[in-house]
C-alpha cells in the first residue's frame, strides 16, 4: 500500500497543552476574572476573536517581561501530545501548531519537539514590559485555515490528507477545510461541526483515529 503523507495541525491552548496561556498571564496581572469572562464568550463564538483577544491582551499592560518565563514553566503538554508528535515525525508525517495564544510562551515547546510549522500571536514588549498590544496580524479562525493551506503546500501534503484538531470556535475554519476534523473536549458548536470527537483527557486515541 502506497504511503500517504499526512499533515496534522493542532490548536494549542486546551488542546496541545492543558492550559490557556492568556489566563496564566492574566493571573499574574490580577485580571483573571475579567479575562476568563471574555475568553468563555469568545470560545462559544459570541464574540469576534480578534476583538476579544485585543481586549484581553490590553488587560495585561504593565506586566514585566519576566512573567513569560514563569508561564512557560507552568504550561504542561496534554497527555499523549509528545508521543503523537514523535510517532508522526518518525513515520514521515508533518505536524503543525496554530495558536490564538502567544509564540512568546510556546516557542521553547516548539523547539524541543522539532515542530517546523507553527503560527501564534506575538506580544508587544517595550523596555521589558508588556504594552497591552500585539505585533503583527492576529491569528484568528481565518488565519488558522490559511495556515493549514500554507503548511500543506510547504510539506507537500494534499489538503484532503490534512487533519485539524481543536476545541473552540476559533478552530472551525481550519476544521472545515481539513480532510479530517477532530473535536477535542470541544465546545458544542465545534463538536457538532467536526467529523470525529474525542472526550477524554488524552490525545492518545488520535493515532488510531487517523490511521498512523
Amino acid at each position: 500500500m502506497a504511503f500517504t503523507k499526512r499533515l496534522v495541525q493542532l490548536d494549542v491552548d486546551s488542546t496541545f497543552i492543558q492550559q490557556e496561556a492568556i489566563e496564566l498571564l492574566a493571573a499574574k496581572a490580577g485580571v483573571l476574572d475579567q479575562v476568563s469572562i471574555i475568553t468563555a464568550s469568545a470560545m462559544r463564538g459570541e464574540l469576534d476573536f480578534e476583538q476579544s483577544l485585543r481586549a484581553r491582551v490590553a488587560l495585561l499592560k504593565g506586566l514585566p517581561e519576566s512573567v513569560i518565563q514563569q508561564v512557560q514553566l507552568e504550561i504542561s503538554l496534554t497527555d499523549g501530545a509528545e508521543d503523537l508528535v514523535s510517532v508522526l515525525h518518525a513515520k514521515g508525517h508533518s505536524v503543525a501548531l496554530v495558536s490564538g495564544g502567544f509564540i512568546d510562551i510556546i516557542q521553547p515547546l516548539i523547539d524541543s519537539l522539532s515542530i517546523t510549522y507553527y503560527k501564534a500571536n506575538k506580544l508587544e514588549i517595550v523596555d521589558g514590559v508588556l504594552t497591552g498590544g500585539l505585533i503583527g496580524a492576529v491569528i484568528d479562525r481565518a488565519a488558522k485555515a490559511s495556515a493549514l493551506r500554507e503548511f500543506a503546500v510547504a510539506s507537500n501534503v494534499a489538503l484532503e490528507n490534512t487533519v485539524a484538531i481543536g476545541d473552540g470556535a476559533n478552530d472551525l475554519d481550519m476544521m472545515a477545510i481539513a480532510g479530517l476534523s477532530i473535536a477535542f473536549n470541544a465546545k458544542p458548536i465545534v463538536a457538532a461541526a467536526a467529523d470525529l470527537s474525542i472526550n477524554e483527557p488524552s490525545l492518545r486515541s488520535v493515532q488510531a483515529l487517523i490511521g498512523v
